[in-house]
């Protein structure tokens, strides 16, 4: 990106706000289509809202990009996790092993083989609806963490008022509580394991 300060700014309200109205749009649609009770009955929703309508053929087209987009949205995920088991490792946070580059294709392909296979593992032998729920938790932990080291800014550095952060913080606590119980002490359990793990790792890190 040739001037990052000025496009990302620009970029990241005008993204959300496309995306809010996309889903605003299919949120409305559906709503008519199909009605609320029968939305919350059905494990498809947006398969059940085409049924619904004149044009219930075309359930299987939605079935099958419903899933080629959760396909596309799990291979960004596991892209984003490699590379910061990529960064840790560099840290020494994690094995050095997976710190690797490949030589031609310039990706950490180690650490994408692992996250990968972890991906498999759980989806072979974990609750699916489990996983979904922790990672949530945790995609919301991370998100209070950014929102609250957004607080640190001094006023120089920020770019919008801190009252913005600090509602981010508590959304992303009360979103995060909200979920199901398991999913919030499972997740509250592993990001204390982690927080220790990293605290022991500092205190007999080479100075």
């Amino acid at each position: 990106m040739r001037d990052p300060q000025r496009v990302i700014p620009r970029a990241v309200p005008l993204a959300l706000g496309i995306v809010l109205a996309v889903y605003l749009l299919v949120a409305l649609a559906v709503l008519g289509a199909a009605g609320a009770d029968a939305l919350a009955a059905s494990p498809a929703p947006l398969a059940a809202a085409v049924e619904a309508g004149r044009f219930d053929a075309a359930a299987a087209v939605v079935r099958a990009g419903a899933a080629i987009a959760s396909l596309a949205v799990l291979l960004s995920l596991l892209a984003g996790v490699a590379r910061t088991a990529f960064a840790m490792a560099a840290n020494a946070e994690l094995p050095r092993q997976l710190a690797a580059v490949h030589p031609r294709h310039r990706v950490p392909h180690r650490a994408e083989l692992a996250v990968g296979a972890v991906a498999v593992v759980a989806v072979a032998f974990a609750d699916l609806r489990d996983a979904i729920g922790f990672s949530s938790f945790a995609v919301l932990a991370y998100y209070a963490i950014a929102n609250a080291a957004a607080l640190t800014l001094t006023r120089d550095e920020r770019r919008r008022p801190r009252a913005l952060a600090a509602f981010g913080v508590v959304g992303c606590v009360v979103l995060a509580l909200s979920l199901p119980r398991a999913s919030v002490l499972g997740g509250a359990a592993v990001l204390a394991a982690g927080a220790l793990a990293y605290a022991v790792l500092l205190r007999h890190r080479p100075a």
